[in-house]
């Protein structure tokens, strides 16, 4: 895949994944659900924002600049505060619409993040594969997000695929 393919791609999955999370909303009864789904919407219109003035550098000049691409993904601490708010909705909540929806946003961030990955394996090392290495990391942190809300929804005593919790101990 050449590299103008490659963003070519990488903007069609950022809009795939944007379009869900943006018209997820009117569906969404928790605000904090409706919250996440809006701010990682804006990051994935950010994300396609970005990868087109990027097309627009490649496709006029042959080369990249260097430059860097702000995330939202909040730190561990911040996310876990938010987390700590949806455990006491968690239990006495039907999120039956919202695990659907995240469920979908999940599979969609792994593929994309698969995708991300595999550019970042394929393409040249350097400017090739530091566009996509920047946000293979943000996909990432977007898939952590996507778990954990899952995770306290369905209550599974798990935050980021580790055990907060065993009764046989």
């Amino acid at each position: 895949m050449t590299l103008e393919e490659a963003i070519k791609t990488a903007i069609e999955f950022e809009i795939k994944v944007r379009d869900a999370y943006m018209n997820s909303l009117g569906s969404i009864s928790d605000e904090t659900g409706r919250h996440v789904f809006k701010i990682l919407g804006e990051e994935e219109q950010g994300h396609v924002d970005y990868l087109e003035n990027k097309l627009d550098e490649w496709q006029k000049t042959g080369k990249l600049s260097s430059s860097s691409m702000a995330t939202v993904v909040p730190a561990r601490s911040v996310i876990e505060q938010g987390i700590n708010k949806l455990e006491k909705h968690a239990a006495s909540s039907n999120f039956e619409t919202e695990r659907e929806m995240l469920k979908k946003a999940l599979a969609m961030e792994k593929e994309t993040s698969d995708f991300y990955r595999k550019m970042v394996n394929e393409l040249e090392a350097g400017e090739e594969a530091e566009l996509f290495s920047r946000f293979l990391e943000i996909e990432d942190g977007h898939v952590a997000i996507v778990q954990a809300e899952l995770d306290y929804i369905n209550n599974t005593g798990r935050f980021f695929n580790f055990e907060e919790f065993n009764q046989e101990h």
